[in-house]
């Protein structure tokens, strides 16, 4: 059985927050823009996890039984208005895996939210208008107030944008490809940043059907729950627990490589102790366990 503790790849972002510095004990002042993202786990060649000796992820396992990447963001401002595509279309054209990701919440200001979905209505053609027309775009879109614990699943073609001041965990495919849509008409660097429309409008998801909240497996105060299956897609599942200090949680033998994110709390697994933001890959050969060594959340990602 191989464990390896992994220190995350830093990406700094106009939008990005001050939390994550703190939370990760980090120092680092190599960047203009504050730090928006911690990619904790991850072999995409956009961004690699390391382990303690400083050697990638990617060199000491078997890359196919990663497919999956988590990270946290803490955002400042909203991120742009945005649409990931499927597999079949970013395999064409990207040469990359398609994104369906998760969003866990984890601290929200009073009053932020997401955007996710068109409102009732809203056409393919309004929507091009809109932006052709340098409008409000986000008028077009569902505003949903979010606290911590509330869980959301964005599939490709879901247009969406996470708002300002929210501290969150995402699992997502292992794909760095993201067609930016609308940037609410700010500067980086005194330019507005790249926009890929046509792209977008190739892949964005105008179904009513496909745009309601309930499309998007919403799930609040999940951790009032010791464990609760938060979602399955081809390439990652996705399961929270709340332990008790001196509780446990069992972890199975699977095809993919397993990763324990700590959320709040302190745990433990076989020699390797693991603090608040904190994460473990672990090929388990055997039945393994997760033990609280305080009250403590985390997530498990297989």
């Amino acid at each position: 059985m191989n464990l390896y503790k992994v220190r995350p790849f830093l990406t700094f972002k106009v939008w990005g927050g001050s939390k994550l510095l703190g939370l990760r004990g980090l120092n680092t002042n190599e960047n203009s823009n504050p730090l928006g993202e911690t990619w904790e786990v991850s072999i995409h060649p956009d961004g690699e996890s390391t382990v303690e000796s400083g050697q990638k992820l990617s060199n000491l396992i078997e890359k196919e039984r990663l497919p999956y990447l988590i990270k946290f963001i803490d955002t400042s401002d909203n991120l742009s208005v945005q649409v990931h595509p499927g597999q079949e279309y970013a395999r064409k054209v990207e040469n990359d895996n398609g994104k369906n990701e998760c969003w866990l919440i984890l601290d929200a200001e009073e009053g932020s939210g997401i955007y996710l979905g068109f409102k009732e209505g809203v056409t393919e053609e309004q929507f091009n208008n809109y932006i052709l027309e340098n409008k409000d775009v986000d008028s077009l879109l569902n505003f949903y107030p979010v606290k911590r614990g509330d869980f959301f699943f964005i599939p490709s073609g879901a247009v969406h944008a996470i708002g300002k001041n929210i501290t969150l965990c995402e699992v997502q495919r292992s794909s760095g490809v993201t067609y930016r849509i609308w940037d609410w008409n700010r500067l980086d660097n005194g330019k507005p940043r790249e926009l890929h429309l046509k792209k977008a409008f190739d892949v964005l998801e105008f179904d009513p059907r496909k745009n309601r909240k309930d499309f998007f497996q919403f799930k609040e105060d999940i951790f009032s729950n010791e464990s609760i299956d938060l979602t399955e897609d081809d390439l990652f599942k996705v399961k929270s627990a709340n332990l008790e200090a001196n509780q446990s949680l069992a972890l199975s033998p699977s095809e993919r490589l397993t990763s324990v994110v700590v959320l709040k709390g302190r745990i433990k697994i076989n020699e390797y102790v693991l603090n608040s933001y904190e994460s473990l890959v672990i090929d388990i050969s055997n039945d393994l366990s997760v033990l609280a060594l305080e009250k403590s959340e985390f997530i498990v990602v297989s």
